[in-house]
C-alpha cells in the first residue's frame, strides 16, 4: 500500500511516569489530557498549527506556568493526537490507509487548516487521499474499513462516500485499469454455507470479471451494502456477478453463524460478550441486507445459494415476509435444487409434534414452482392446432411462434420432470420422520403433475419408507398414500418388491402381479411364489368352500367334481378367479361403509388396471429382489 512521510526530525517523544513528553531544552508550558493520557508539550509549535488549541488556551485562564487543557471529546485514540503533535514539532510521521481516517479526523478536530498555517496537515492529507488512496484498490478498501470506528466524523468529512464511489468505479472498470497494491484476491477459505466458494475464490484473480468479490467481503455489513448499491446503480456490472459477490460475502460472514451463536449462549454470563439476542439480531440484519441486494432476474443467483439463505433465515428466526420472499425466488428455479438443499432444519429444536425439517416451506416452494406457467399441460400438437386456427398472420410468423411455443413448452416440461425426481427423493428423506403427517405426505405427492413422473420407482421407495414408519395406518389410509402410484411406471425390480410387499393395499399388489404376468409372458421368466398376503386370501376362500362342500347335497357332487377337475388342470387361473371374487367382495363392503374403490381414488392414472383381466392372462412373474433404497446425500 502507498504511504506518505511528513517531517524530517527524529522522534523525541518519550514516556516518564505514565506521562508522554518531548525531549527539549525548553521546559513544557502546556499539559493536554487526551483519552486518559497526559502530554507535557509546548505552546508555540502546537498553537501555531492548531486553531482549536489557540481558542482553548485563550478561554482558560493561566493560573500557573503550565496551562492544562482537557480534550474530552477528542475523536479516535490518543495515538492519533500524538501523530498530530509530532507533525507540529516537525517530527517524521508516516500516513497510510490504516491510520489515515484517525489522523484526518484528529486534524479536523484540532482545526489544522490553511487559515492557521499554510501547508497544514489537513491540506497535505487531502492531497494524499485524492491522489494516492482513492487511486489504489486496496487502499480504498482499507480506508473504508477504518471509517467504521469514526463513522460520524467520516460521514461529515465525506471519506466513506468518496471511498465507496472510488471502489464502485474500479469494479465497473476493466481489471487492467485498476491499481492493486498487491494480490489481494488470493485468499481461499472453507465454505459451509455456499458450495464451491474455495474454488470460486481461486478463480477471482485480477484477470477475472469477479476479482473484486473476495476483497469487498471484508467490509462491514452497512459499508458493504452501500458499496453494492452504488455498484448496482452503475448498471455496468452484470447481475450474475452481483449474485456471485453476494454468495462470497454470505460465505464470509454467515458460514459460522451457528457456531458464534452457540458460543454467545455459553458465554452470555461473561462481560464484554454479545448476548445471544444481540448476536442473532446482528446476523439477521446481515441476512436482510444480502437478500435486499439480490438481483431480481431469474437465474442470476444460484438456487442452492438461495436455499442456503433460507436455511439461515430459519436458523435466525427471520420474519415470515423475508422467508416468503426467498421461497418465491426459489420456486422460480426449483429445478436447479438438490435434495440436500431442500433439507431445511427448523429454527428451533423439533418437539414431539414437529418434524425435523421444515416441510411447510418446501411445500410452499413446490406449489410456487408448479403454479408458474400452467400452459405446458397443453401438448405441442394442441398448440400447433391453435396457431393454425389464427391464420390472420403470415405463415412465416406462425411458424416462428410455433417454434417458440415448442421450446417454451419443452423447457417447462423438462424442468417439471426434473423437479418430480427431486421431490420424490426428498420424500424419501422426510418419510423417515415419524411426525410427518399423512396430509403433508400426500400434499407433496399430489403437487407433482401427472406427466412429470416418467418413472415411479422413487415415489414407491418413499411410500415404502413411510409405510414402514407408520405401521398403524389402516386400509383406507394406505390406499390414500398409494393412489398416485402407477405400477405401469415401475421398473421390474420395483414391481418384484411391490409384489411381495404386504404393507401395500391388496388391489395395488394385484395390479403389480398382473403387470408382472404380462412382462413374464413376453420375456419367458420363471414364476415366483405368490405373496403371503395373497396366499392368505386364497386359503381363507378355500376354507369357506370346503365348509360349503360338507353340507352340499348328493345332486351337487358331479358339479363339485367338475370344478375340481378344472382347478386341477389350471390352478393358477382358478386362483386368479378367486382373487377376483375376493376383491369384488371387499369392494362391495367398502361401498357399503362409504369407502371408494381403488379405481375411483386413483386421481392421476389414465386407465387403472382392472382385476377382471387377470383370469385371462398367463400367471408368470419374474424372480428378483428390489434394489436397495436410495440413501440420499
Amino acid at each position: 500500500m502507498k504511504f506518505m512521510k511528513l517531517g524530517s526530525r527524529p522522534d523525541t517523544f518519550y514516556t516518564s511516569d505514565s506521562v508522554r513528553s518531548v525531549a527539549s531544552e525548553v521546559s513544557s508550558d502546556l499539559t493536554i489530557q487526551v483519552k486518559g493520557t497526559r502530554y507535557l508539550l509546548h505552546k508555540f509549535p502546537l498553537l501555531s498549527k492548531c486553531l482549536r488549541l489557540q481558542k482553548l488556551c485563550a478561554e482558560s485562564p493561566e493560573t500557573s506556568k503550565v496551562q492544562t487543557i482537557q480534550l474530552h471529546d477528542f475523536p479516535g485514540s490518543d495515538g492519533a493526537f500524538e501523530l498530530c503533535a509530532k507533525f507540529c514539532y516537525g517530527i517524521t510521521i508516516t500516513i497510510s490507509a490504516q491510520n489515515f481516517v484517525s489522523i484526518r479526523c484528529a486534524a479536523e478536530y484540532l482545526q489544522m487548516t490553511e487559515e492557521v498555517d499554510r501547508g497544514n496537515l489537513i491540506y497535505k492529507m487531502e492531497v494524499f487521499f485524492t491522489s494516492c488512496i482513492l487511486h489504489g484498490w486496496k487502499d480504498s478498501i482499507v480506508t473504508l474499513q477504518t471509517t467504521k470506528a469514526l463513522s460520524v466524523w467520516s460521514e461529515d468529512l465525506g471519506i466513506a462516500a468518496r471511498c465507496i464511489n472510488a471502489i464502485a468505479s474500479k469494479v465497473s472498470a476493466h481489471p487492467a485499469k485498476v491499481s492493486l497494491s498487491r494480490s489481494y484476491s488470493s485468499r481461499g477459505r472453507g465454505d459451509s454455507l455456499c458450495n464451491g466458494s474455495e474454488n470460486h475464490s481461486r478463480q477471482m484473480t485480477k484477470g477475472s470479471k469477479g476479482w473484486w468479490a473476495e476483497d469487498l467481503a471484508e467490509l462491514a455489513t452497512d459499508l458493504y451494502w452501500r458499496t453494492m448499491v452504488v455498484i448496482k446503480s452503475s448498471a455496468k456490472v452484470s447481475s450474475d456477478l452481483i449474485g456471485d459477490a453476494l454468495r462470497v460475502y454470505a460465505s464470509r460472514w454467515l458460514s459460522n453463524a451457528a457456531i458464534h451463536l452457540n458460543s454467545c449462549e455459553e458465554a452470555k454470563s461473561n462481560n464484554g460478550v454479545d448476548s445471544p439476542e444481540d448476536a442473532t439480531s446482528k446476523y439477521r440484519r446481515l441476512l436482510e441486507s444480502i437478500i435486499s441486494l439480490l438481483p431480481t432476474e431469474k437465474g442470476e443467483v444460484a438456487c442452492s445459494f438461495l436455499l442456503k439463505l433460507l436455511k439461515a433465515a430459519n436458523l435466525l428466526n427471520a420474519s415470515s415476509s423475508l422467508k416468503a420472499e426467498l421461497a418465491t425466488r426459489i420456486g422460480l428455479q426449483l429445478d436447479e435444487a438438490s435434495v440436500s438443499d431442500l433439507l431445511i432444519p427448523r429454527c428451533i429444536s423439533p418437539s414431539t409434534d414437529n418434524t425435523i425439517y421444515d416441510v411447510d416451506i418446501v411445500l410452499t416452494i413446490l406449489n410456487q414452482f408448479v403454479s408458474q406457467g400452467q400452459s405446458p399441460r397443453s401438448s405441442p400438437g394442441r398448440i400447433k392446432s391453435e396457431l393454425h386456427r389464427t391464420r390472420s398472420r403470415s405463415a412465416e410468423n406462425v411458424d416462428v411462434m410455433l417454434q417458440e411455443s415448442r421450446r417454451s413448452s419443452s423447457a417447462s416440461h423438462g424442468s417439471k420432470i426434473k423437479v418430480a425426481k427431486i421431490i420424490d427423493r426428498y420424500l424419501q428423506k422426510i418419510a423417515e420422520d415419524k411426525n410427518l403427517t399423512l396430509s403433508k405426505f400426500i400434499a407433496f405427492v399430489d403437487a407433482i403433475p401427472e406427466f412429470a413422473r416418467l418413472n415411479h420407482d422413487d415415489l414407491y421407495k418413499a411410500i415404502n419408507i413411510y409405510l414402514k414408519v407408520h405401521p398403524e395406518f389402516d386400509k383406507s389410509e394406505r390406499k390414500r398414500i398409494c393412489r398416485n402410484l402407477d405400477c405401469r411406471k415401475l421398473s421390474m425390480e420395483a414391481c418384484a418388491h411391490a409384489a411381495q410387499n404386504e404393507m401395500l393395499p391388496l388391489r395395488l399388489v394385484v395390479q403389480v402381479l398382473f403387470l408382472e404376468q404380462s412382462r413374464a409372458a413376453i420375456s419367458g421368466t420363471p414364476v415366483t411364489e405368490l405373496p403371503s398376503n395373497i396366499k392368505a386370501i386364497l386359503a381363507m376362500h378355500q376354507n369357506q368352500n370346503h365348509s360349503k362342500k360338507s353340507i352340499c347335497t348328493n345332486g351337487s357332487l358331479p358339479q363339485e367334481d367338475e370344478l375340481s377337475t378344472v382347478s386341477t388342470i389350471n390352478p393358477r387361473k382358478s386362483n386368479l378367479s378367486t382373487l377376483k371374487m375376493r376383491m369384488e367382495e371387499e369392494e362391495q363392503g367398502e361401498e357399503i361403509n362409504g369407502e371408494l374403490p381403488m379405481e375411483t381414488t386413483t386421481a392421476k392414472t389414465d386407465k387403472p388396471f382392472k382385476v377382471k383381466s387377470l383370469s385371462s392372462t398367463p400367471t408368470m412373474w419374474p424372480k428378483g429382489v428390489f434394489s436397495k433404497l436410495w440413501s440420499g446425500i
